[in-house]
């Protein structure tokens, strides 16, 4: 066989091949295909399915919710007719009452007119019959005139008269049941209070003289002190300020000076003098201004150990100078430093009694007198001095007004101010605390005696127990005895705003009828 036709059957035999494997394949993929298509169906059959059921839910659900909404918006509708129903009720009730009012009113009207007409008849009567009493008074008020020998003016004047006399008796009797009320509460309270604080402090009541005497071992001593024509003394009395007297006085010199600053400077020399043996004016001017130098650190250390011993802090160095130096002053004969502590312990047990801040109590207690340690020359009162010093060094204002207002130069504005003021009292008014000079000590008695007599119906004036109480002899037949209770409450008042004196005054106004007949 030839080879062409070999070919040919191979091509041929492919060509058979080929188309039969391409009939198997689209047999085979039209059977996949049928396959699929059923699937797909069934498929969408079963979403069908669900979807049908999914909306026949929501349709249900639907018919739920709109069945709901029905039901409550026809009880709605029925509560609002209900409503609707009450209030046409109400509104039938309300006018039928009104109806019934009316009628009512109408009736009540036709009553009042009736009653209307009856009044003025009556007051046609009524005006008449006042006429008649009219008429009547004008005639009896002629004839009362006539017999009594008076107007009517003179004799409102003389009722008026009458009335305010009655009621100024009736207030008095008032404003002394109030005052005894008052002590019988109040006094006995204070009374304890200022006992226990008294009770509480102690203190050295020895006074400070105006003169230091200065001991030394022999007569001697009294020579080298006056020096060659007395330059010595000279210069010792020029850089002191302090009268050194040198007399007969066996083994002591007696320094003078109303200021123991100076005083104290002048005695600390001397003694450093004396045992230095070497007395001549540069030596005396070295030594003089080295104890100056001591005495500022001393006076210094003294205000320090002042403020510690009270339990004081953060006082101004100044201030603290200003304390320290106080122990070189005097007030009365008493020591400035001595009563300025005792009045600051008095106020910190009075204030602790009463509830009150005690540590700014003893502080005002302490500066209160720190207006007598002046830097300057003033002529403004140590109260105020002293204000005007606190101020300027930081202190509290509550502070500055106790300081200010213990002598009443300034009002006091808060409760420690009044404390300050009565503690100062105790301190200075206690026996033995000062020393008052016998001309203004007389004085005071005598200008407090003349005050009570110039007051009408006072015949005689004792001032006794050293001033604290005043006894007031009255004429019976001028005084009563509720014009002597006024009488005693208004010399106590005068006493107090016009007159400076320490402590209290008890004024006793004494009212006494004697009747005296002679036998024979």
């Amino acid at each position: 066989m030839e080879p062409i036709y070999v070919i040919l059957i191979a091509i041929f035999s492919l060509i058979i091949g080929f188309a039969v494997g391409y009939f198997i394949k689209m047999k085979f993929l039209s059977k996949k295909a049928d396959e699929i298509i059923a699937e797909a169906e069934k498929k969408a059959e079963i979403i069908k399915k669900d979807k049908l059921l999914e909306a026949k839910e929501n349709f249900l659900k639907l018919k739920s919710e709109f069945d709901n909404e029905t039901k409550e918006t026809t009880l709605k509708l029925q509560r609002n007719e209900n409503k609707l129903h009450q209030i046409e009720t109400g509104l039938n009730r309300r006018r039928d009452d009104l109806q019934k009012k009316a009628k009512q009113i109408e009736q009540k009207k036709k009553e009042i007119d009736a009653i209307k007409e009856n009044l003025n008849l009556q007051i046609e009567i009524i005006e008449q019959k006042k006429t008649e009493l009219e008429n009547i008074y004008s005639e009896q008020v002629v004839k009362l005139q006539n017999i009594a020998g008076m107007s009517i003016e003179e004799a409102k004047e003389q009722l008026v008269q009458s009335l305010k006399e009655e009621a100024k008796t009736e207030a008095e009797q008032q404003v002394n049941e109030i005052i005894e009320d008052a002590k019988l509460s109040a006094h006995e309270k204070a009374k304890k209070i200022v006992i226990k604080t008294i009770q509480r402090v102690g203190s050295d009541v020895a006074s400070n003289n105006s003169i230091t005497v200065f001991h030394i071992e022999n007569d001697e001593i009294k020579g080298r002190i006056i020096g060659r024509e007395g330059r010595n003394i000279r210069t010792l009395e020029a850089a002191t300020g302090v009268e050194i007297i040198v007399d007969d006085t066996p083994e002591a010199i007696v320094l003078s000076s109303f200021d123991p600053f100076r005083r104290e400077i002048a005695r600390l020399s001397l003694q450093q003098l004396v045992a230095d043996g070497r007395i001549h004016p540069a030596r005396i001017e070295d030594i003089i201004a080295k104890v100056k130098k001591q005495l500022e650190e001393e006076i210094l250390e003294i205000g320090k150990r002042t403020c510690i011993d009270l339990g004081i802090h953060n006082l101004h160095p100044q201030l603290m100078r200003l304390v320290g130096k106080m122990k070189y002053r005097s007030s009365y004969g008493q020591n400035l430093l001595q009563h300025s502590i005792e009045t600051a312990k008095l106020c910190a047990i009075m204030s602790a009694e009463l509830g009150l801040n005690v540590k700014i109590a003893k502080r005002a207690g302490l500066l209160h007198d720190i207006g007598k340690i002046p830097e300057e020359e003033t002529d403004l009162p140590h109260a105020l001095y002293g204000m005007q010093i606190a101020e300027k060094f930081g202190e509290k204002p509550i502070v500055c007004n106790a300081i200010g207002a213990h002598h009443d130069e300034v009002e006091m504005d808060n409760m420690i101010s009044p404390i300050i003021q009565i503690c100062d009292g105790i301190s200075g008014a206690r026996p033995g605390a000062r020393r008052e000079v016998i001309e203004s000590y007389t004085k005071r008695l005598q200008d407090l005696e003349a005050l009570a007599l110039s007051y009408k119906g006072v015949s005689k004036t004792y001032a006794i127990q050293a001033g604290r109480e005043l006894r007031v002899i009255v004429a019976s037949e001028k005084v009563s005895d509720k014009e002597a209770d006024i009488l005693s409450y208004e010399i106590a008042r005068k006493i107090q705003k016009e007159m400076t004196y320490p402590g209290q005054i008890k004024i006793t106004v004494i009212r006494e009828k004697r009747a005296v007949s002679v036998a024979k």
